[in-house]
């Protein structure tokens, strides 16, 4: 693609994209740690370990220390840095490539399109990052002798690899794939309408309160749509492998598992955390973006945005 004089160069939108994700991703860790124990909670018809979020936390903070909710904290920061980076690199690349010539907004249902795009192509990439991250997250709650002790990120893909062959760093990815086109497509596209609508009225203008508001619309959105593969994507890849044999075959047997032993209802498990660290992330990242765009805008006498 021919960049044009005064534009943002593509790969600063990709930098700016993992930027804005790995700020928010520092905020938001132990919402996502708290999310992930709780979808675990009540795995094979055992009792559950969490009555509820607050319950959760309170567990962890006991059992694991002040820093045990931010266990995990490197894989998510590579999740950002090679999901986001990718998922909101490749979304505002293609909305400016693909933006209407008269100046008017792009029609939802081309940017839900552009965002199921942007992140079936951002959650292969990042797979590997996001099973590192599940396990990382999860490993506090099982015992001592059971535990993995994976000591970073990096260190994670590497015995991945070497105990369980490198094809199970993708483990999880078809669920992975489609849990991230539905939240690419609820996400982004529900963010640029529902900014577009906060601005077409007499009390928004384009700063920061119209940004918040766009994303807890759009993050509540989300959340609904996108949990119920969310657990999928986290039971498929926290399994371990018992004679030879994986817990799960696929996302279909732990849907029906989970409706069969939990309730339907428990395919929203960790709905609280979910959407408060969906929300916030969705606020922050989507700010920390606006912010660095007209920094960009600055930087090369550019009047586009990112969304």
């Amino acid at each position: 693609m021919t960049q044009n004089k005064g534009e943002i160069p593509n790969y600063a939108r990709f930098i700016m994209g993992g930027l804005a994700g790995m700020g928010a991703t520092v905020f938001v860790q132990p919402l996502d740690l708290v999310k992930n124990r709780m979808q675990m909670s009540g795995i094979g018809g055992a009792a559950k370990e969490h009555r509820s979020s607050i319950h959760a936390v309170m567990s962890i903070l006991r059992k694991e220390g002040f820093f045990g909710v931010y266990n995990g904290l490197s894989a998510g920061l590579f999740r950002q840095a090679t999901y986001t980076t990718t998922r909101l690199g490749v979304y505002t690349t293609l909305l400016n490539h693909f933006k209407n010539e008269d100046g008017s907004p792009l029609e939802f249902h081309k940017k839900a399109g552009l965002g199921m795009t942007s992140g079936a192509v951002g959650s292969f990439i990042g797979t590997p990052a996001e099973i590192s991250l599940i396990r990382m997250t999860s490993d506090g709650r099982l015992p001592v002798e059971q535990r993995r002790n994976y000591s970073s990120v990096f260190n994670a893909l590497y015995r991945i690899t070497k105990e369980e062959g490198i094809l199970t760093l993708w483990r999880g990815c078809g669920p992975t794939v489609v849990r991230a086109m539905v939240v690419n497509a609820a996400q982004l596209a529900t963010y640029s309408q529902a900014k577009q609508f906060l601005l077409s009225t007499k009390y928004f203008e384009d700063n920061i309160l119209c940004h918040f508001g766009a994303s807890m619309i759009s993050g509540l959105a989300t959340t609904i749509a996108s949990m119920p593969i969310d657990i999928a994507k986290t039971r498929i890849q926290n399994m371990k492998i018992i004679d030879g044999k994986p817990e799960y075959r696929g996302a279909t047997h732990v849907f029906l598992s989970v409706i069969r032993k939990e309730g339907l209802f428990a395919l929203w498990k960790g709905f609280t955390p979910y959407y408060f660290r969906l929300g916030p992330h969705t606020v922050l990242t989507f700010i920390f973006l606006e912010q660095l765009n007209k920094a960009a805008n600055n930087i090369y006498g550019s009047s586009s945005s990112t969304m």
